[in-house]
């Protein structure tokens, strides 16, 4: 089992954070490998399961002439000014390999770690060859002490044949960071994707869309939120479904409580081919005067295929509270009660040590109060 390095050089306060974002900082114990950049410097990348490699994105390009050909490529550079900003820096980040018919006992963690005012620009590439299966925490937060900053993220995933991808990303930033992620993932024939995303504490804001391409016969993605915005967060966040061949499907949830921010969700699936399937459902909650704005899309090219959407924005229902006071709970307890029920996201096929850091992460939102 690699060594970890680089997390002594964290503070106790920040380990904690980082805890919280699905991170284990003190051994690889239930990880099968693990990343950490703090800033724009890689401390440590390694991986201890059989035919899955974790390498710097630098050291990746030097040893596999192939890769070339998945480096900005469904994610291109000159997408928008934040793409461009990290194609003309080094590039920092991972890459990470899973051979044909490689499958990972316990996830791979990949923390990045923002200290001080600056801006922290990753690339990121994941290549699941066919038949293999991995799970992918992203653990994203800044330092207690980072009072302004940035992260520009750019992720191209490539999930093969009949391979699995399980992606979930936690957010722990400062109140006055501003996140924007850009992803793109293709899904060849027989492949699942499935995306995972949890914001639960305060920042400045988030504007993200990834996208998933389903361009094998059979393919599948699930994107699932959870999101939280308080007074002063601006986040723009949904996902994209691009249905590209036969008995594709997607299914996008969200669900949404803005407690004095604005929450723009969007959601889209759009149906190139016959024979596919799409559904997307957000629902959200207004728990303090705030904006939540929701934009689900359908969009069909042909015939023969089902398209639907749902969205619902209201609040917490009296009679509910008033159900549970009656069973012995005060109104602070009820409430609380209600909206960790609203929250809980329980996904099937989702990996108990997946679904463990979102629970982790919804409980101390919910013990921190709304």
């Amino acid at each position: 089992m690699p060594e970890m390095k680089g997390f002594d050089e964290i503070s106790a306060e920040d380990k904690e954070r980082l805890t919280l974002t699905g991170i284990n900082t003190e051994n690889m114990e239930g990880r099968s490998g693990s990343f950490l950049l703090v800033n724009d410097h890689v401390y440590h990348a390694g991986s201890a399961a059989e035919g899955i490699e974790t390498l710097m994105i630098e050291a990746a390009l030097e040893k596999y002439e192939w890769l070339k050909d998945y480096f900005w490529n469904i994610v291109p550079a000159d997408k928008d000014e934040y793409t461009k900003y990290v194609a003309e820096r080094p590039q920092r980040g991972y890459v990470i390999i899973a051979h044909k018919g490689a499958k990972a006992t316990f996830p791979l963690q990949s923390c990045m770690f923002l200290q001080g005012d600056t801006i922290q620009c990753v690339h990121n590439i994941v290549i699941a060859e066919e038949g293999s299966e991995i799970h992918l925490i992203a653990g994203c937060a800044s330092s207690m002490d980072t009072k302004v900053g940035a992260h520009y993220g750019v992720n191209e995933i490539y999930v093969g044949k009949n391979a699995k991808v399980t992606s979930t990303m936690i957010h722990t930033w400062g109140e006055e960071v501003e996140v924007f992620p850009r992803t793109c993932t293709v899904v060849e024939e027989g492949g699942t994707f499935l995306s995972n995303y949890v914001c639960m504490k305060p920042t400045k804001m988030v504007q993200m869309y990834p996208t998933a391409y389903l361009k094998g016969e059979g393919a599948v993605a699930r994107f699932s939120g959870v999101v939280v915005a308080g007074t002063g967060s601006y986040v723009d966040t949904g996902s994209r479904a691009v249905l590209q061949a036969p008995n594709t499907s997607a299914e996008l949830v969200t669900r949404a409580i803005t407690n004095g921010g604005t929450i723009i969700s969007r959601g889209a699936v759009v149906a190139e081919c016959p024979k596919t399937k799409g559904h997307i459902e957000c629902r959200g909650l207004i728990l303090k005067d705030g904006i939540m704005h929701a934009i689900p899309e359908i969009e069909g090219h042909v015939v023969d295929v089902e398209l639907s959407h749902e969205a619902a924005v209201g609040k917490i229902a009296r009679d509910e509270i008033e159900y549970l006071m009656a069973r012995g709970l005060s109104e602070e307890e009820a409430t609380a009660t209600i909206i960790r029920g609203f929250l809980d996201i329980k996904i099937e096929g989702l990996p108990p040590a997946l679904q463990k850091q979102i629970d982790a992460a919804i409980d101390s939102a919910d013990n921190e109060g709304y």
